[in-house]
C-alpha cells in the first residue's frame, strides 16, 4: 500500500478501512470456499449429499422462520447472537437473558419434539469428525460464528437498504458455514443447536464445551470488527455505496 505525501490524515484512514475490509472479506470468502472443497474432497464421514442436504435444511429453516419473526423480536435464534446485540447496545441486559433463556429452552423443545415424533433415534447432535482435534473443532466453530455474525451485524444492526433482506443473507451464510463446518465440527454456531439434543438424549460429549465457547469467541471476534469499523467511520471509506448521494460525514474527506 502506497501513500503519497499529499494523502490526508481522513484518505489514509480511507486506505486503512479499505485494507481491513477486503482483507477480512478476502479471508472469509477464501476460509468458507476452501474449506468446502476439502469437504468435497473427503473420502471418509458423510457423503457430500448428506451435508448438502443438512446446510439446505438449515438455512431454508433459518431463512423462513427469520422472515417471520424479524419484525416480533429480532430473530436473533441464538444466544451468541443476542450477545452481540447487547454489547453493541442494541438490546438490553434484560432482553439478552430473555432471548437467551428462549433460545435454550427452544433447541430442549425442539429435540424432544423431533424424538417424539419421528422414527428411529435421534440423530442431530453436534459431534466432531473423525479425525478432528477438540481445539480444531473449537476455532472451527469460532470461524465459522464469526462469518454468521459479520453477516448478521452488517444487515440487521447497520441499518441500511439491504437490511429488509437480512433474512435471505443470514440464510445464506447459515448454508455456507454448515456445507464449510458441519462435517469436521458438527457445524453448532450455537449453544442452544449443540444443547437442545444432548440434554434430551442425556448424552454429553467431553467437549461439548466447545460448543458454548467456539462460537462465543466469534460472536466477540465479530463484535469486535464490527466496533473497529465504526469508531473508524468506515462509511466514508466507499461513499455512495449505499445512499441516495445525500450522505454527510461531518467534514470528513471521503477521497479514496
Amino acid at each position: 500500500m502506497v501513500f503519497s505525501s499529499g494523502d490526508s490524515p481522513d484518505a489514509i484512514r480511507n486506505h486503512l478501512i479499505a485494507f481491513i475490509g477486503e482483507f477480512v472479506g478476502t479471508f472469509m470468502f477464501l476460509f468458507t470456499a476452501f474449506a468446502g472443497t476439502q469437504v468435497a474432497n473427503e473420502k471418509t464421514g458423510p457423503g457430500v449429499d448428506s451435508l448438502l442436504y443438512i446446510a439446505a435444511a438449515f438455512a431454508a429453516s433459518v431463512t423462513v422462520n427469520a422472515w417471520i419473526f424479524f419484525r416480533v423480536s429480532g430473530s436473533a435464534f441464538n444466544p451468541v447472537a443476542s450477545l452481540s446485540l447487547w454489547l453493541l447496545g442494541a438490546i438490553s441486559l434484560a432482553r439478552f437473558g430473555v432471548a437467551a433463556l428462549a433460545h435454550m429452552a427452544a433447541g430442549i423443545a425442539a429435540s424432544a419434539v423431533v424424538a417424539i415424533l419421528f422414527p428411529g433415534p435421534l440423530t442431530v447432535q453436534a459431534r466432531l469428525g473423525p479425525g478432528t482435534t477438540v481445539v480444531q473443532g473449537l476455532f472451527i466453530e469460532a470461524f465459522l460464528t464469526a462469518q454468521l455474525m459479520i453477516a448478521v451485524l452488517m444487515l440487521a444492526v447497520e441499518k441500511q437498504r439491504a437490511t429488509y433482506l437480512v433474512p435471505l443473507v443470514v440464510g445464506i451464510a447459515v448454508f455456507i458455514c454448515e456445507i464449510a463446518g458441519a462435517r469436521y465440527s458438527g457445524g453448532a454456531l450455537s449453544p442452544a443447536r449443540a444443547f437442545g439434543p444432548d440434554l434430551v438424549l442425556g448424552d454429553f460429549a467431553p467437549y461439548h464445551w466447545i460448543y458454548w465457547a467456539g462460537p462465543t469467541l466469534g460472536s466477540l471476534a465479530a463484535t469486535g470488527f464490527f466496533y473497529l469499523l465504526k469508531m473508524l467511520k468506515y462509511e466514508t471509506c466507499n461513499p455512495g455505496a449505499d445512499s441516495d448521494g445525500l450522505e454527510r460525514f461531518d467534514g470528513l474527506d471521503s477521497k479514496v
